[in-house]
């Protein structure tokens, strides 16, 4: 089953997925844009990641492809999922040929409709690095979530340290924004 937004689709990761997968893990300006990436992998590395995850019960992952072409241009997911307390992790990467378009919105909203009406899951969270402001105002402005907390300087980059900024979206207050 894919799962259809306004101008993408998440769907399964294939074999075929995993020159993209390592070519954005590998891409430096990712990188230093999400927490938890530091090392290089290579193929064998990604190969393997995809045989201990495939089957993983607590973790879904998702290729984000446009709707018209099938062309893949990013990843997101929903991680560590507590299927008795109703909650997961989750996180986007898109190729920077596609970011400040929409994709990124689409995506979002297409992860928070099936992991609250499909699934039945209650929150989301996530956490994004403090100078990461485009993912800052995705989330905070344009798909609802709210500021939650602060981890002070957990994230080393550039040779200083900086905060992660922790988010988060109830069922409840998805559902009211698209009232709005």
């Amino acid at each position: 089953m894919n799962i259809k937004g306004e101008k993408v689709v998440l769907r399964a990761i294939e074999t075929g997925d995993l020159n993209f997968l390592r070519d954005l893990h590998n891409d430096p300006e990712i990188a230093n844009l999400i927490g938890g990436w530091s090392f290089p992998i290579s193929m064998a590395d990604q190969e393997e990641w995809y045989k201990k995850t495939r089957i993983d019960e607590h973790t879904k992952r998702f290729i984000i492809e446009l709707i018209d072409s099938h062309e893949a241009i990013g990843y997101t997911g929903l991680w560590d999922i507590d299927w008795k307390d109703r909650r997961a992790y989750t996180g986007i990467i898109l190729k920077r040929d596609y970011w400040g378009k929409g994709y990124g919105r689409d995506s979002v909203m297409t992860l928070m409709h099936y992991a609250f009406y499909e699934l039945g899951l209650m929150r989301l969270d996530s956490d994004i690095i403090e100078y990461n402001n485009s993912s800052l105002k995705l989330y905070l402005e344009r798909c609802g979530w709210k500021k939650e907390g602060i981890r002070r300087r957990h994230i080393f980059r550039n040779g200083r340290f900086f905060d992660r900024i922790l988010i988060g979206i109830l069922r409840e207050e998805y559902e009211e924004m698209l009232k709005r």
